[in-house]
């Protein structure tokens, strides 16, 4: 790839460097530089640009993180379309990721051009949680270097692997001693459970026993009975030796111990065995709380249906001081007498809503598709507040215009604002400007709505608003549904003056790619995002107006 000042008169074909701005065009980093956009810069009085123009071989960005990412997919895994050189790769289930470092890093090794950042090993993900992410650093790679990193991606071992967590029944056994408050027990069953369940288990019913060798055995023995796939201790004492009563119990019910301790604090004092081929684990004392310890990483392990060997455990030393984290940076002994270092937290942005509900719903005259009732008599510009409304967005501001007084009405007892576009049949950008003049000043953004998108959930807004930062580049927010582009869009206030600059019947969509450094994609769950309501016959398909006449 040449790089560096081109003169105009060979840069046809060349990908500019930098933004340019000119007399009523704006030509952004990445243009592929054509004749028109040639002599739109001759005007502007430019004789040459710094541009990257590709050789023979060279591979453009978006191509090459295209087939970078298809060489480490895999089962389990989605992707988004390559934008700006990059492409995100995303859990399409709940589990655990498996990242192999040595491959990660030989791919990283390979070639300036090419990055690949992933979330650390072992950790639990959620459906639709961003993995990993690809980012090709030039506008080109050469193609005898991608070729390579994507044989290194395809062979041998698997950079990026997600294990779905399986449902598992777990039987845990509660040892008594006199003494032991019942609010101690209680607590342990019900910390054991929030593991359990977050990992999509089921506890069993617990049994409770005397802290003692053949009882804890009997106990062990009746869940396996009962179906148990993980057995569980929680001693009223901690175990201190691998012969202990707990291990023992392992053992005298017909299993073995395979490693005592771990170097995870808190955790150390953990036991694990087997009996047959069920995992039986004495639990460290810390198990009875519910903040991170060892624990979590062996059951997100066995959940997730990884072998937990000694090598396993012994290799967790690395990261594994979780006792003094960020509350407690002192030393053991100062921190135990002094309090946590105050955290600032985070003000969280103060975005506002805006409910476009001022169109004429020319595709369904005489009907106002926005008045049309679901099964429940629920009009939709109704049902589509109460949406925004279940969202963190305020105020919420409600934009009318064609039938004001019905819409009003439908929406009546509602915690929204109402703002009247008086020129709404002008198009969308009347309607747009009208709810924009009517936001307060202290508002940091707005997320718009449109009033036929009745699927959009509340949870959706709130997606978008966390990943809302101007300051970071996050000033507009986009929702995607596997690549694909939808609405709400979320916009800082810094875009305002240019959007009520807009005239006709447009939004503000346009200016995206103006902006396009200062976007962020939102990968969401269900295509609610994609989804208006123009026809009956399209309603007729939503869930909820199957009703509709």
């Amino acid at each position: 790839m040449i790089f560096g000042p081109t003169p105009l008169d060979e840069a046809r074909g060349a990908v500019l460097a930098h933004t340019i701005r000119l007399q009523g065009r704006v030509l952004k980093k990445g243009t592929v530089l054509d004749q028109a956009a040639i002599g739109a810069l001759q005007q502007g009085g430019h004789g040459s640009v710094i541009a990257a123009r590709l050789e023979p071989g060279d591979v453009p960005e978006d191509e090459a993180a295209d087939r970078l990412a298809n060489a480490l997919m895999g089962p389990l895994l989605s992707r988004s379309r390559a934008s700006t050189g990059r492409v995100n790769l995303f859990a399409e289930s709940s589990g655990l990721l498996v990242v192999d470092p040595a491959v990660v890093n030989r791919l990283n090794a390979l070639d300036e051009s090419l990055t690949l950042a992933t979330l650390a090993s072992h950790v639990p993900v959620a459906a639709k949680e961003m993995v990993a992410t690809i980012k090709v650093i030039p506008f080109a790679v050469p193609g005898p270097v991608l070729q390579v990193a994507e044989a290194m991606a395809r062979q041998g071992a698997t950079a990026l692997s997600l294990h779905p967590f399986r449902p598992l029944k777990v039987g845990l056994v509660l040892t008594e001693l006199p003494g032991v408050k019942e609010s101690v027990m209680e607590g342990a069953v019900e910390a054991t459970r929030d593991r359990v369940e977050a990992l999509c288990g089921a506890l069993l019913p617990p049994e409770r026993t005397r802290h003692e060798t053949t009882p804890i055995a009997d106990a062990l023995n009746r869940l396996r009975r009962q179906g148990s796939q993980i057995l569980l201790i929680a001693g009223a004492s901690a175990v201190v030796d691998r012969r202990d009563v707990g291990p023992a119990a392992i053992v005298r019910a017909g299993g073995s111990i395979d490693h005592f301790g771990m170097p995870v604090d808190p955790g150390n004092l953990i036991c694990l065995g087997h009996i047959d081929d069920i995992p039986a684990l004495v639990l460290p004392g810390c198990a009875k709380s519910p903040k991170l310890n060892g624990i979590d990483w062996v059951l997100q392990r066995l959940f997730a249906g990884l072998a937990v060997t000694p090598r396993d455990v012994m290799g967790m030393g690395v990261g594994g001081l979780l006792k003094e984290i960020e509350a407690r940076p002192l030393p053991r002994a100062e921190a135990a007498n002094a309090p946590a270092p105050a955290q600032a937290p985070r003000r969280p942005r103060q975005v506002a809503a805006l409910v476009l509900a001022a169109g004429r719903s020319r595709r369904m005259a005489p009907l106002n598709k926005l008045l049309v009732p679901d099964e429940t008599g629920t009009p939709m510009v109704a049902r589509v507040v109460e949406n925004v409304l279940a969202s963190r967005a305020r105020p919420v501001v409600v934009v009318t215009g064609h039938e004001r007084e019905r819409v009003e009405q439908a929406l009546a007892g509602r915690a929204v604002r109402f703002a009247h576009a008086e020129d709404y049949a002008e198009g969308l950008s009347a309607s747009l400007k009208a709810g924009l003049a009517a936001l307060p000043e202290e508002v940091e953004g707005v997320v718009i709505c449109l009033g036929d998108m009745p699927l959009v959930a509340g949870p959706m807004i709130d997606r978008l608003m966390a990943h809302f930062d101007p300051e970071e580049g996050r000033a507009i927010v986009m929702p995607t549904f596997r690549g694909k582009q939808g609405n709400p869009m979320l916009w800082a206030v810094e875009f305002l003056p240019e959007m009520m600059a807009i005239n006709g019947d447009v939004g503000a969509r346009h200016l995206v790619g103006k902006h396009a450094d200062r976007m962020v994609e939102v990968e969401m769950a269900d295509d609610a995002v994609l989804r208006d309501f123009d026809t009956t016959e399209a309603l007729k398909k939503a869930p909820g107006f199957a009703g509709v006449r």
